[in-house]
């Protein structure tokens, strides 16, 4: 069977009687008075048609065996569209009651939309996750962006010192990095926030209202353009005079109340020193707490090291019974498409996805300093997906499409890259030579952009949509070191086999390895032990924060579950 009469197979049935269709005319003439002679012939004409109707209402009803799936597929797909649209409730976010339903519908389509096309899992929030974020929608309904509170502790931040408690205390997370850092770590903000009873507010840098909704009902989680110290942000470092580390270093902090500065700047970019990863230490928590306004420069998922803070370890095993799942949820909670990179995702899955019997994402990252297509990589693809039967063997002695025991599966391969070399190379692989399996493969690349820009716009609408479209797949396959496939597959709820990092030029063998969990890796971890005040692998002091699959010495969440 060819992939067109595969496709008319999966397509809707249409019927088309011109007699059937010409009721209504027949029934107005004879409201107006046709002759008997005439309603006699008509009458023996529908006695006629009537054993036809029978027969097609039998095919419709019972169709061949070979078109049942398609029909069940499609009906599916009609009626999650139809209960997304007329109710405004989405199977997966208001459902389980993750997000809360004060939004205007318009607004954020892909709230309303998403579980239309996401595959159900298993994971569900806690009843204390749900009841906490309730909580925090209205502390930051009552904290956020110019209230009243806001403009008291904004003189406060004026004045240069902290004048005691106040109502509202807030992290500010600084925009920084590539888009699958961003997501990341404003995940690992808004944790900590939950944890210390903060608002979070997210710096939008220059393209950050363009890429996801609010997640917050009745106010903004951005932080106003207008906000005192917007214009230093650039400037901040380790080496700046409020870096919190850089001040126990020098010894400039006094702990006492009245003399804490107005804010402290967190630095836990990957090049932190041991005094900026003093922030994981509970002591160093209670000093923190006191001051109003926290400033936070990152690029990692710190999430893990939090588990390893005694003083939260209760309320995070309460927030999260399952601990694989902190950025399935949290990031299912914060991160929604726009309307304008929700189109580019509906477009592009509804034209080249939807119909599939299975979507396999594939996501190739290099840190080589030009793109590619390198064979080594493609070699490490390939032996990945063929060895853990992703994708099937091609016969490359046969041109005809083998006999099947079966009807032929039609999967997708949604592969993303900066390069179009990798697109074309598996795509040509399975045009120019038929599967073994009989299965027909399509091959399908969004965008090939060359060099990472982050800087561009649409650039990043992109880059948003693809990580969406991959964690639509089935299964995933993604690459080492990179936060991209992380983001995809904690959204996607997925376990993907990672692509070892090649060494040398030379793919590693085995070339992959399933996971143990969906969460992210945090790359650049502390080695301290706060109490002894002496180094400790961190990856051995609980049994669910180990090390990562990928990176030998970054720390990962796991349930207890989880395989090693």
């Amino acid at each position: 069977m060819d992939l067109y009469a595969f496709r008319k197979r999966l397509s809707p049935l249409k019927l088309s009687n011109p007699r059937v269709n010409n009721q209504a005319t027949w029934l107005t003439h004879m409201k107006s008075g046709f002759n008997t002679m005439k309603v006699i012939k008509i009458l023996s004409a529908c006695l006629v048609i009537l054993p036809v109707l029978v027969s097609l209402s039998l095919v419709l009803r019972n169709p061949p065996a070979d078109q049942v799936n398609g029909f069940v597929d499609a009906r599916i797909l009609e009626k999650n569209a139809h209960n997304a649209t007329s109710t405004g409730v989405g199977e997966d976010g208001w459902k389980n009651g993750l997000i809360a339903s004060e939004f205007d519908k318009n607004s954020c389509l892909s709230k309303y939309q998403a579980s239309i096309y996401r595959k159900m899992v298993p994971f569900k929030p806690s009843s204390y996750l749900i009841s906490r974020l309730r909580s925090y929608e209205k502390l930051h309904k009552r904290c956020g962006p110019y209230t009243k509170l806001y403009n008291e502790t904004l003189e406060q931040l004026n004045s240069g010192r902290s004048d005691g408690p106040t109502d509202c205390k807030y992290v500010v997370w600084i925009s920084f990095s590539g888009l699958g850092n961003r997501i990341l770590t404003i995940a690992s903000a808004f944790l900590y926030a939950l944890l210390t009873n903060r608002v979070l507010l997210v710096d939008p840098g220059n393209d950050m209202t363009d890429l996801f909704c609010e997640p917050f009902p009745e106010t903004s989680w951005f932080l106003p353009l207008d906000f005192p110290i917007k214009d230093q942000f650039g400037d901040l470092d380790q080496k700046s005079t409020r870096c919190y580390g850089n001040m126990l270093k020098n010894n400039k902090l006094n702990t006492s109340t009245e003399s804490l500065p107005s804010y402290l700047y967190l630095h836990l970019v990957h090049d932190y020193d041991d005094q900026d990863k003093l922030f994981f230490c509970d002591q160093d928590q209670s000093i923190l707490q006191k001051v109003t306004w926290l400033m936070m420069k990152t690029d990692n998922y710190f999430v893990p090291s939090l588990f390893l803070i005694p003083s939260f370890e209760q309320e995070l095993n309460k927030l999260f019974p399952e601990k694989g799942t902190v950025f399935h949820h949290l990031g299912r909670y914060l991160f929604h498409p726009s309307n304008q990179v929700w189109g580019l995702i509906v477009r592009y899955y509804q034209a080249y996805l939807a119909k599939a019997d299975e979507r396999i994402g594939i996501q190739i990252r290099t840190f080589e300093t030009s793109p590619g297509p390198f064979q080594h990589v493609m070699d490490q693809v390939l032996a990945c997906t063929v060895k853990e039967k992703l994708l099937p063997e091609v016969d490359t002695q046969s041109s005809s499409v083998p006999p099947s025991s079966g009807t032929p599966k039609l999967k997708a391969v949604l592969i993303t890259s900066l390069s179009s070399g990798y697109f074309e190379i598996v795509r040509n692989l399975y045009w120019e030579n038929p599967a073994v399996t009989g299965d027909l493969i399509g091959v399908y690349q969004p965008s090939h952009e060359g060099h990472q820009q982050t800087e561009k716009q649409l650039h990043n609408r992109k880059a948003w949509a693809e990580i969406f479209l991959l964690s639509l797949s089935d299964v995933l396959v993604s690459s080492a070191w990179s936060t991209f496939g992380y983001v995809a597959q904690g959204l996607g709820g997925l376990k993907p086999w990672i692509l070892y990092k090649p060494e040398n030029q030379t793919a590693p063998d085995p070339p992959c390895r399933r996971v143990m969990s969906m969460e992210p890796c945090f790359h650049a971890p502390p080695f301290y032990d706060c109490k002894a005040k002496t180094g400790i692998d961190t990856g051995k002091l609980v049994p669910h924060v180990r090390h990562c699959e990928d990176m030998s010495w970054g720390l990962k969440l796991v349930d207890s579950h989880d395989e090693l």
